[in-house]
């Protein structure tokens, strides 16, 4: 089935069309998410939510942007929704899943065979301090930069899902770059990692 054809057998609420819908755009919306909230359980719930608001929207949809585009910023305002309605508990969260992070790195050790244990130990902190890198810029810069780095959007693809023009969105990846790069010098210089 054509975009077209899915979007006018959802409109007229066609079930096998929103199957298709979620087979060819899932792991999109994952993805997205993914990129925003860093939690693959929490990303996985955000995509639901976004598919049934599709189902319950589809007659808004005026197809003067792609498909792709309308979910990406489904995607993106449903993480940042969740990422404020969760910030309190958030700490806590990221508190429990260091610790229980740290137990199975430390289990994982004791169990493999391995010539550099520290090696998988090290990855994980960087991966964590990336991740909270990226999750302290702010918010459109967040959201450009996930985009491009982890959807490997184009610039003028990011500026149909974020509604900005192309410059305004290079400047925010711009800006994202240099932010990142002085949290994660200073981060060093501290030997973080």
């Amino acid at each position: 089935m054509s975009e077209t054809e899915i979007i006018r057998k959802l409109q007229q609420g066609n079930e096998q069309a929103f199957k298709e819908l979620v087979e060819n755009y899932q792991k999109l919306v994952v993805n997205t998410c993914f990129g925003m909230v860093h939690n693959i359980e929490d990303a996985e719930d955000i995509a639901q939510e976004v598919f049934i608001e599709v189902f319950r929207s589809i007659h808004k949809f005026r197809a003067d942007s792609k498909l792709s585009t309308w979910l990406y910023r489904m995607s993106v305002n449903r993480s940042l929704n969740f990422i404020r309605d969760n910030k309190r508990s958030k700490w806590f969260q990221s508190f429990e899943d260091s610790v229980q992070s740290k137990n199975a790195v430390h289990e994982n050790l004791i169990n493999k065979n391995t010539d550099h244990p520290g090696f998988e130990l090290e990855n994980s902190q960087r991966a964590k301090l990336l991740h909270e890198a990226i999750d302290s810029l702010p918010q459109n810069q967040k959201v450009a930069f996930t985009l491009s780095k982890y959807e490997e959007l184009s610039y003028q693809e990011i500026s149909g899902v974020m509604e900005l023009s192309v410059s305004s969105v290079e400047s925010l990846i711009h800006r994202a770059k240099k932010n990142l790069q002085k949290k994660l010098y200073v981060c060093y210089k501290k030997r973080c990692i």
